[in-house]
C-alpha cells in the first residue's frame, strides 16, 4: 500500500515581493532579503569602490554600502530625491542598500503564477523571475547576483580603507 504523500503547506505555495519603481518600471526583492525601507539618507562616497556602488551610509550604527540599481540595469542616470527610498537587504556576504525612486508596498501570490528569466531570455543575471498582476509586470531581482565577484572584492577593499 502506498503511504500518501504530505500535501504542500500553503507558505511554501506563495510568494511575498517588496515593490520598487525605478524610472516608472516596477521591480521586486523577495520579503525575506529586505530588512527595511528607509527614506533617503546623505550618502557619503567610497573612495575605490566599484563604479555601481555609489557610497555608504549609517544605518543604526551599520556602515552599509549603497548598490546604484540604475546603473546595473543601464537606466537612464538621474539626481536622487528626497522623495527617494533607501531598501536594505541581505545577501548571503553583505548587507546592501539600494535606491529606488518609490516603494509601493509588498504583493503576494501564488509561485505557480511565477516565470522563470531563464525561460524568457536566457543569461539575464540579475533577473531571477517575473510575475504578472492584474495592473503588469514586475521583474524579480536576484540579490545574490547583483555584484560580481570582482566588486565584491573591490568593495571589501574598499570598505577596510580608513
Amino acid at each position: 500500500m502506498n503511504s500518501p504523500q504530505p500535501k504542500e503547506s500553503m507558505e511554501n505555495t506563495l510568494y511575498q515581493l517588496v515593490v520598487f519603481t525605478l524610472s516608472e518600471q516596477r521591480y521586486a526583492l523577495c520579503l525575506g532579503a529586505v530588512e527595511r525601507v528607509f527614506p533617503f539618507a546623505e550618502v557619503t562616497h567610497l573612495p575605490q569602490a566599484p563604479e555601481v556602488v555609489l557610497g555608504v551610509v549609517n544605518v543604526r550604527g551599520r556602515i552599509i554600502p549603497v548598490v546604484d540599481i540604475r546603473k546595473r540595469l543601464r537606466l537612464p542616470d538621474r539626481e536622487t530625491n528626497l522623495s527617494d527610498r533607501l531598501i536594505v537587504a541581505q545577501t548571503s556576504r553583505r548587507t546592501v542598500a539600494l535606491i529606488a525612486d518609490a516603494v509601493s508596498g509588498v504583493v503576494e501570490g501564488s509561485k505557480d503564477e511565477l516565470i522563470a528569466a531563464e525561460t524568457i531570455l536566457p543569461g539575464l543575471e540579475y533577473v531571477e523571475g517575473v510575475t504578472k498582476l492584474e495592473d503588469g509586470m514586475i521583474l524579480i531581482h536576484n540579490l545574490e547576483k547583483f555584484l560580481s565577484l570582482e566588486e565584491e572584492k573591490t568593495l571589501d577593499r574598499a570598505l577596510k580603507q580608513p
